[in-house]
């Protein structure tokens, strides 16, 4: 087994689930240990308890990577005396790392929602809130070296509308330059007025992707201070946003479709609205505590809403037109266990990684 700076996990998982994704309350990240610090084993967790903490010292794992955050608002002091600043205070004497990956893994396309959705035996995908930001971005290329740097900007992630990857546009053109003194210029000479044939190159990405792509881009441009733009867009991306939407492959009637849901999700038990009287189809999920997308899920046309934490009162709404469906914050979020570590095994394939053994809900029934 490989050992890895905690620096390049979460580099990773950032790169999947960056997190400027993340929702503003939220506070995604590594929360306990450095960086550079470098470890054997990881423990995955939905929560970070007595119990899990307790789990990673027995196994050795120098990290914890769990969804949930275990500081989520502002610590002010560490005297211990509650169960988060315990739980911190243990974590640093037994040198622990504590990384959390929240909301910004809920609100991407192959996030959690999407593995609710599988779980749930969901079709035809879709984003059922896009929130994705759009930005065209624009670089001047000489013709000699146009096609390295598409090929390197559209393999770093720009370039997708819709289903379709690696769209762009390039016009050809002419460019004009003088490097002045203390240049190194590509082509053309320092004091002279330089004329050369180059390409515009145009592809269109999300804007939490920018950055990214500016670098690789940097990396291979033959030029020494390169010319290009970037331009916001009244376009929305449906690559990134909250929930999800899709079709079952047979309809069903309330009763079934509820059923299938607890079963499928192995629930405790469901908290649900009146039954319908049509059947179910088209189904609205969220995983975690998702009743403020409601409107989004019934404007869209879905029959049934998945998610958890509806208040009182949210059962009033929508009645005969659309089955909403409390199936626990613990339950549509608990596969996230295993894409993190499905995700973490493919990218690191001789690191030790371990689900935890612990349930960590803390909602029971009697």
């Amino acid at each position: 087994m490989c050992k890895l700076k905690i620096k390049e996990i979460s580099r990773f998982l950032e790169h999947f689930a960056p997190l400027s994704l993340q929702e503003s309350y939220d506070n995604s990240g590594l929360l306990i240990g450095s960086p550079e610090a470098t470890v054997d084993k990881a423990l995955i967790t939905l929560d970070v308890t007595p119990e899990v903490l307790k789990e990673a010292v027995s196994l050795g794992a120098g990290l914890i990577i769990a969804h949930h955050p275990l500081i989520f608002k502002g610590l002010k002091r560490l005297n211990g005396g509650n169960m988060v600043e315990d739980l911190v205070i243990k974590a640093i004497k037994d040198d622990i790392a504590v990384y959390a990956i929240h909301t910004n893994l809920d609100n991407v396309a192959e996030g959690v929602n999407a593995r609710l959705a599988k779980q749930l035996g969901l079709e035809n995908l879709r984003i059922l809130s896009p929130s994705g930001k759009l930005k065209k971005m624009v670089v001047y290329v000489p013709d000699s070296h146009a096609e390295e740097v598409r090929e390197t900007i559209l393999n770093a992630g720009v370039g997708h509308i819709g289903n379709y990857s690696h769209c762009s546009f390039v016009v050809h053109g002419e460019g004009s330059f003088k490097a002045l003194e203390g240049t190194h210029p590509f082509v053309g000479k320092q004091g002279e007025i330089h004329y050369e044939k180059e390409v515009r190159l145009e592809s269109i990405a999300p804007d939490y992707m920018i950055n990214t792509v500016l670098q690789a881009m940097f990396a291979v441009h033959p030029y020494e201070e390169v010319a290009y733009d970037i331009y916001p867009l009244e376009n929305t991306g449906t690559g990134v946003g909250a929930g999800m939407i899709g079709e079952l492959p047979t309809a069903m009637t309330s009763r079934d479709f509820l059923l299938n849901v607890k079963n499928k999700l192995g629930a405790q038990g469901l908290r649900h609205g009146l039954p319908i009287d049509k059947k179910v189809k088209k189904v609205a999920i969220c995983g975690g505590s998702g009743s403020f997308l409601m409107a989004k899920a019934f404007a869209s046309g879905a029959d049934a809403f998945v998610t958890a934490d509806f208040k009182y009162h949210d059962f009033f709404l929508y009645q005969n037109q659309m089955l909403l469906v409390d199936a626990g914050h613990y339950e549509t979020e608990q596969f996230t266990k295993d894409l993190i570590f499905d995700l973490l095994t493919k990218k690191f394939p001789n690191f030790a990684l371990q689900i935890s053994n612990y349930n960590t809900n803390p909602v029971s029934f009697l």
